[in-house]
């Protein structure tokens, strides 16, 4: 029972028409599922995805909530990489950032990988890296303004900053059985060294990179931060299976929530940072064609009876 990689990520944008412009206009992701928040229906909950059917792995969501801008420091996911093709993916990629004025950090060599650091409008800390050859399974999107070989492929290693490693460490390697397999120098701070751990098949879509900085104030969560990261399970009957493994932990959790396009489970690692264990199935699939994802608001069927008033809450973005 291995979780499979990295199945979502959840951010926060209090300029969601600015922002689904930036990830659609000049990331060149698909909006795949334009929803709410299930917790909150005051707030849309926008899918993108760098694969056109949205498949697990891919989607890079956002929570719309109109709060200040995150405070950096610890106890939070600290950035988000996205996986290109090939070192000439990157320089493409550099031009492409360049002419859109997205200020970048240039192309340098990280944890032995070809690397581009950057930022959206909002403060949110993202990097586009080579995939070492994981890029086989991409479907392109035919309507994104970014060439095919050359389009985002899915997540990458998802980086956090805990204080303290030694507990964070216990519930990767002893409960969610992640292997720990190398360190190297936080390229921000040298001083400070990341740990990588890897999941199911390992590679740059299977890993989270840990940063120990016992010196940072702890994070205050806001706008252009992140509020969760998902690992992939990849089947219901392994899913109830980590559940029960949490209790046998005495982890406290969410329980079981379904989300109708796959089914999560919520629980925080002991330095604070929100894990989600989420199913690859059934998939964006269930309810919309795929040729028309992301184009109307979609709701699960619980909420279907409160349509006219949710969606007479949201701003447009189009």
């Amino acid at each position: 029972m291995d979780l499979l990689g990295i199945h979502h990520l959840t951010a926060v944008s209090a300029q969601i028409q600015n922002n689904y412009k930036f990830y659609t206009n000049v990331m060149g992701l698909r909006l795949v599922k334009r929803s709410v928040n299930q917790d909150d229906v005051s707030a849309y909950h926008l899918f993108y995805s760098g694969d056109e059917h949205g498949a697990p792995g891919n989607d890079l969501t956002f929570f719309d909530w109109d709060v200040p801008r995150e405070r950096r420091g610890t106890h939070s996911i600290t950035r988000t990489y996205l996986r290109v093709n090939g070192r000439m993916a990157l320089e493409w990629w550099k031009e492409w950032l360049d002419g859109h004025g997205v200020a970048n950090g240039g192309i340098v060599e990280v944890d032995g990988r070809a690397t581009l650091f950057f930022d959206d409008p909002e403060g949110q800390r993202l990097a586009l890296i080579n995939d070492v050859g994981q890029g086989d399974a991409h479907h392109p999107w035919a309507k994104s303004p970014v060439p095919p070989e050359f389009q985002i492929r899915g997540q990458g290693p998802i980086q956090l900053s805990v204080p303290s490693l030694s507990g964070t460490e216990e519930l990767l390697t002893e409960v969610l059985f992640m292997r720990k397999v190398r360190q190297y120098p936080h390229p921000d701070s040298p001083s400070d060294t990341i740990t990588v751990f890897e999941m199911g098949p390992g590679g740059p879509s299977a890993e989270l990179h840990v940063a120990e900085q016992p010196n940072l104030e702890a994070a205050y969560p806001g706008a252009g931060g992140v509020h969760h990261v998902a690992f992939r399970t990849p089947t219901f009957d392994e899913y109830h299976e980590w559940t029960k493994r949490l209790r046998q932990y005495r982890i406290p959790n969410s329980g079981e929530v379904d989300r109708f396009w796959f089914r999560s489970l919520y629980f925080r690692e002991p330095n604070g940072i929100l894990f989600e264990i989420a199913t690859d199935e059934p998939g964006f699939g269930v309810d919309e064609d795929f040729e028309t994802l992301g184009e109307k608001v979609v709701l699960p069927p619980f909420l279907e009876p409160r349509r006219e008033s949710i969606v007479a809450n949201l701003k447009p973005i189009d």
